[in-house]
């Protein structure tokens, strides 16, 4: 039953991939990308990876389209005609797959048992996560402890992305008097709605961001689940609204604020005399001291994902508000 689930979440991509590489309609690129997100999403779910499934279906579900949408609201929803050929770009891409797929054929079986991934760092991170570091999700453990200045890393690149997109685009808040400020003012069952689920939406993201220790979650799930809710909130109740709520100039200062709380963990960390994020020296303790350090860093990476999807959606959004007022 399980591998007729796969095959048919596999010929479903295969199909929405198809169909993304064949449209031209670029709405409709967009609406089967979200549905690309969904099944990649699901797939996730049935390998067990569901840390990965909540970061896929909120971003390539729900941000990522929304995002593409403002765009597309710029640049017209009908692709260009381009009836030039590039041969030389066709034969690169065909080589490139070839190579790939040759490449392949001298990895180890899918669920090998002798694969260097099972025989070296997996079974000592499953034999000895416990001792070391006391809490029930390894995932958390791998992530936030043992790579944790890898993580670090990520973050910082997620921030410099966020200031990329403020640096390229240089948006100020929307005027309140462009029509996308007003958000679905007239649609009362969908703000209706909005209101209903909004709140059970941020209070999930809390609870996957503090029991990320002991079940699926962490920062980087619950800070894009938060994004989606504030989000969702901005669509249906205006720019305007929401930056009443979470300002553009808050939202840097979190964003700012996150990565400064991870990388402040590590100094703790040497200040205590040990090495840079060993969370062990931040109590007696060492398991508490663990317990301690990825609570804070996990804490500094939800609220730069959160602030950093947050500020390019308002990004997106001011510049839309722009052109319709320019056309106006």
């Amino acid at each position: 039953m399980e591998l007729f689930i796969d095959l048919a979440l596999l010929s479903m991509l295969f199909a929405t991939a198809i169909g993304i590489v064949l449209s031209r309609d670029l709405i409709a690129v967009v609406m089967l990308t979200g549905i690309y997100g969904f099944l990649s999403a699901s797939f996730f779910v049935l390998m067990d990876a569901v840390d990965v499934a909540f970061t896929e279906a909120a971003v390539g579900a729900g941000i990522s389209p929304l995002l593409m949408l403002l765009t597309l609201a710029m640049v017209g929803r009908k692709e260009q005609a381009n009836r030039s050929r590039n041969f030389f770009a066709l034969m690169l891409v065909t080589i490139t797959g070839a190579l790939l797929i040759i490449g392949t054929f001298g990895m180890p079986e899918f669920g090998s048992a002798n694969a260097p991934a099972h025989t070296h760092v997996a079974p000592r991170y499953i034999e000895q996560s416990g001792a070391e570091i006391g809490i029930p999700n390894i995932v958390t453990s791998v992530l936030a402890s043992y790579r944790g200045f890898d993580t670090f890393g990520e973050v910082a690149v997620i921030f410099t992305a966020g200031i990329g997109v403020l640096s390229l685009l240089m948006l100020k808040p929307a005027p309140s008097q462009v029509p996308l400020s007003n958000g679905a003012r007239h649609h009362t069952v969908l703000r209706i709605v909005s209101k209903i689920l909004i709140p059970p939406i941020l209070l999930f993201a809390l609870y996957v961001q503090f029991h990320g220790d002991y079940g699926p979650g962490g920062g980087f799930q619950a800070g894009v689940i938060f994004a989606a809710g504030i989000i969702l909130y901005t669509m249906f109740f205006g720019v305007d609204v929401a930056q009443q709520v979470v300002s553009s100039a808050v939202l840097r200062v979190l964003a700012a604020f996150g990565v400064l709380l991870y990388g402040s963990v590590g100094l703790v960390s040497m200040l205590n005399g040990g090495e840079f994020l060993n969370y062990s020296v931040l109590a007696e303790n060492p398991l508490t001291g663990q317990h301690i350090g990825i609570l804070v860093i996990e804490l500094g990476v939800g609220i730069t994902v959160a602030a950093v999807m947050v500020m390019i959606f308002y990004c997106f959004a001011g510049q839309q508000s722009k052109q319709v007022e320019a056309e106006e």
